[in-house]
């Protein structure tokens, strides 16, 4: 295998291109920060260069979400988004809770329901499609947006400041050697460059620790969504019903919960969510999620229908104490990338958009100061005198609750979110990361899951093949692991091979070669870029590192 330097030695140098900002990921914060950095550079009369990168084959082809949008920072980024055209067509008309049994469910009474799950004035809405829209916004005002252009690299200046990123080679065959395609990854150099990649960000993970952004700060904690989305009866169609459950299929001990809304045309957007601080080897999210489909109270919606779209992605859930320092020279961390998810109103497209709105405006004075690569501490600033560090701060307590199995959690969530209104006057803390919490297959029963049916209930490969998931075949695995043996010498006899369960995309498989033993195979072309594997591995032995641009799930309404 060649490595990267050895082909910039033979190849290079590279091309580079000067911005005054350059924005990684083309996402609700990716987007909104472009945006508003294009608007006060309008308003001050002031020309500002900004380009957004976007891993995914065009804008939003790599978003999914549930989702149910606040649509309160859009309002502050482009007040007029309705006369513009904004994707925001379901407003919410009814919440549901349930508790689930086996063959029960249970409803909270409206009164018994806490602020963080009532949804008046909010939307249902395809992320997707509303990323999209940010995107057409961003690019109308001057925004180069760049799709199918991963950010592979981060750059530095000699003094330890980022200086911009290099975006992936192109044409290296899987041995990782050039092809006759070959073609140099681009420089983007900036004053200024922001990351917004989602959740475990590739590149923010390396800027996390190159920084000690975390020190601090208690351990990042995550979920994987599993999700899909339904063509159902008109009959069974209720535009603006938003339901949520907890309970069964998980047991007590473990953190999850679905989703369920409908949106317009007949369609419905259902999903689970798993917290991937789970201690069980033998759970598989994906199979929860179609058992929990089986269920007469939500097996009801989908008898009769038809299932369009798949995908997974996962949720970064730790909240405010997990949140790292938001800046760093020469750049800063927004989005998901950061930890801007409210878990207790499962939501995070509003605080993405704030979070960029921020860094925006921390940028753009910095530039009108002539300053260029140092930390922009005006961001960081704003955010602790912003709503939304009041609305994180009163969410503080839901996910260490929840924690601690459904029952204590849902009491102490009673007790935190309805008693005190979120502002108890404690605050609980993670104290471990999500891959040291697995224990041993030998404590545990393999759990056996029903057989899919095909028309409630599904594979995996059935489901990423309707996720429209392509990656170029001769291309490096962008699965990476830092010793080959770790797999069956540790994850396979301790572990039972969890990776063969916590991927949503049957991209790990055990199988046996021709003297029997076992070895680890890697379906690369699977991947649909949720990042578990990177989370949960329990040895931290798998690094997800960027594929070539364009490659992926191209979901669409998703």
């Amino acid at each position: 295998m060649t490595s990267s330097q050895d082909l910039l030695e033979q190849y290079g140098p590279r091309e580079a291109m000067e911005y005054d900002v350059v924005i990684v990921g083309g996402g609700p914060a990716g987007l909104s920060a472009a945006i508003r950095l294009k608007q006060l550079a309008a308003q001050h009369s002031r020309e500002v260069s900004v380009c957004v990168l976007e891993k995914g084959s065009e804008v939003g082809a790599h978003i999914l979400s549930g989702a149910v949008m606040d649509p309160r920072a859009l309002s502050e980024l482009i007040p007029d988004w309705k006369e513009q055209g904004a994707p925001l067509n379901t407003p919410v008309t009814e919440d549901r809770f349930l508790f689930l049994s086996a063959s029960k469910a249970y409803k909270t009474p409206s009164w018994l329901l806490p602020a963080c799950f009532q949804n008046h004035g909010n939307y249902v809405i395809s992320l997707s499609n509303v990323t999209r829209w940010l995107g057409q916004q961003a690019e109308a005002l001057g925004v180069e947006v760049f799709a199918g252009f991963p950010a592979a690299e981060v750059l530095y200046h000699e003094d330890g400041s980022v200086k911009g990123v290099a975006t992936g080679n192109l044409g290296i065959n899987k041995e990782g050697e050039p092809t006759a395609e070959f073609q140099l990854g681009m420089e983007l150099h900036a004053k200024y460059t922001f990351f917004a990649e989602g959740a475990r960000g590739h590149l923010g993970k390396q800027l996390i620790a190159k920084y000690q952004l975390d020190a601090g700060r208690d351990p990042q904690t995550y979920a994987i969504g599993i999700k899909e989305l339904w063509e159902i009866k008109p009959e069974m169609h209720q535009p603006g019903l938003v339901v949520h459950t907890a309970g069964w299929p998980l047991e007590n001990d473990t953190y999850g919960g679905s989703f369920l809304y409908h949106l317009e045309n007949n369609q419905v957007a259902v999903g689970y969510v798993v917290g991937l601080a789970y201690q069980n080897p033998y759970l598989s999210p994906f199979e929860e999620f179609q058992r929990y489909k089986t269920h007469p109270e939500i097996r009801k919606f989908f008898d009769g229908g038809k299932r369009i779209s798949y995908g997974a992605r996962a949720i970064t859930a730790g909240g405010i104490q997990s949140l790292p320092k938001l800046v760093f020279p020469g750049g800063a961390l927004i989005g998901c990338d950061a930890g801007f998810l409210n878990a207790s109103r499962i939501k995070g497209s509003h605080a993405a958009i704030k979070s960029g709105m921020m860094a925006a405006d921390a940028a753009f004075n910095a530039l009108n100061e002539n300053r260029q690569g140092d930390e922009l501490t005006t961001y960081p600033a704003a955010f602790e005198q912003s709503w939304l560090k009041e609305e994180l701060h009163k969410a503080r307590n839901f996910k260490p609750s929840m924690s601690k199995g459904l029952v204590t959690g849902t009491l102490l969530v009673g007790i935190d979110q309805v008693l005190f209104g979120g502002k108890a006057p404690w605050t609980m803390h993670h104290a471990h990361a999500d891959h040291e919490c697995l224990k041993p297959a030998a404590n545990y029963a393999p759990i056996a899951y029903p057989k899919p049916d095909g028309k409630l209930t599904f594979d995996r490969l059935s489901s990423v093949f309707i996720s429209n998931t392509n990656h170029g075949e001769d291309q490096p695995a962008h699965l990476t692991l830092k010793d080959k043996n770790v797999p069956v010498q540790i994850n396979l006899a301790q572990y039972a091979g969890p990776e063969s369960r916590y991927c949503p995309a049957g991209v790990y498989e055990f199988v046996k070669n021709e003297d029997n033993s076992d070895r680890l195979q890697i379906n690369a072309q699977n991947c649909v870029h949720c990042k578990t594997c990177d989370i949960k591995d329990p040895t931290q032995n798998i690094v997800w590192v960027t594929p070539e641009g364009g490659g992926g799930p191209n979901y669409s309404g998703m």
